[in-house]
């Protein structure tokens, strides 16, 4: 997979993020990012999830794990920073099909693909982005939204390449159209109008976003907005509702995941970490 952004845009922690290409690849990014995890020396736990988080008595908190062993773990910390992203649980549609093996909810890579006929439901940053991808490998393409142009939250840069691609027919873009049912060799359509339609198809990728799973935020007390689910948190610091408690990335977004980029996200860690040493600083010199 290849990115719609530089690497510039990309970087963290005043590393440089170098590629021979305009975009970088998904296995460059892998190995920035181990890069920048072992030049700051962070320790990092593989293969170990965490459950829950409990406040004592002293306003530290307590991280409890499960390691791969199936064992129990329990790692302290004056503050905690939650960051899971939001691809936990799928939007099902809920429609006749929807369980069969040609069907799935998350896109990881394009080349499985290559020369197949692909059904995109969605007209998000991650459809599109699908879709682009697809392109490369020579699949043929159709892309089915609801609405009647694909997301105003599309990223900028990446909307006119978009649209110069379903402009030459390399993406047939059906908009004002539902799914309303998975075939094992077609999906079926309902228009905006009322007709119907039937596409054949050998995969469908049901890009319908996700929910974030807050158990960790919930478990420790953070409030949520009612409207958008969305964890309430001082913007300018990542701080919850909680004092210690912070969130970052795409978690600190409600039902509208496209609050926060790769692009914009990135900076979360700085305004954490200024926060947190900023506090710290005043609290040392006020004793």
């Amino acid at each position: 997979m290849q990115f719609f952004s530089t690497a510039e845009l990309l970087e963290i922690g005043n590393v440089p993020f170098s590629t021979p290409n305009d975009k970088p690849f998904r296995y460059e990014a892998l190995a920035y990012y181990r890069k920048v995890a072992e030049h700051f020396g962070l320790r990092v736990h593989n293969y170990e999830e965490a459950q829950e988080i409990k406040r004592k008595d002293d306003g530290t908190f307590e991280v409890h794990t499960v390691n791969r062993r199936g064992q129990a773990v329990v790692h302290e910390g004056r503050n905690v920073v939650v960051a899971t992203g939001y691809f936990d649980h799928p939007n099902y549609l809920g429609i006749p099909g929807e369980d069969k093996d040609k069907v799935t909810h998350y896109f990881r890579e394009a080349h499985p693909y290559t020369r197949t006929r692909v059904a995109i439901i969605g007209g998000s940053n991650s459809a599109v982005d699908a879709a682009m991808e697809l392109v490369r490998v020579g699949a043929h393409i159709d892309m089915v939204y609801r609405g009647n142009g694909v997301s105003e939250h599309i990223k900028p840069w990446v909307r006119p390449l978009f649209e110069s691609m379903v402009q030459k027919g390399k993406i047939s873009l059906h908009l004002g159209s539902r799914v309303n049912e998975i075939l094992d060799d077609s999906i079926r359509l309902l228009h905006s109008d009322g007709s119907t339609s039937e596409l054949d198809n050998d995969f469908v990728l049901a890009l319908t976003g996700f929910r974030p799973d807050r158990k960790l935020l919930s478990s420790v007390g953070v409030e949520m907005s009612e409207d958008m689910d969305k964890p309430v948190y001082d913007p300018q610091t990542m701080e919850s509702s909680v004092p210690g408690i912070y969130v970052g990335g795409v978690i600190a977004s409600g039902r509208n995941a496209n609050e926060v980029f790769i692009e914009s996200g990135r900076w979360h860690g700085r305004y954490i970490a200024e926060h947190i040493v900023g506090r710290h600083r005043g609290q040392t010199e006020g004793e």
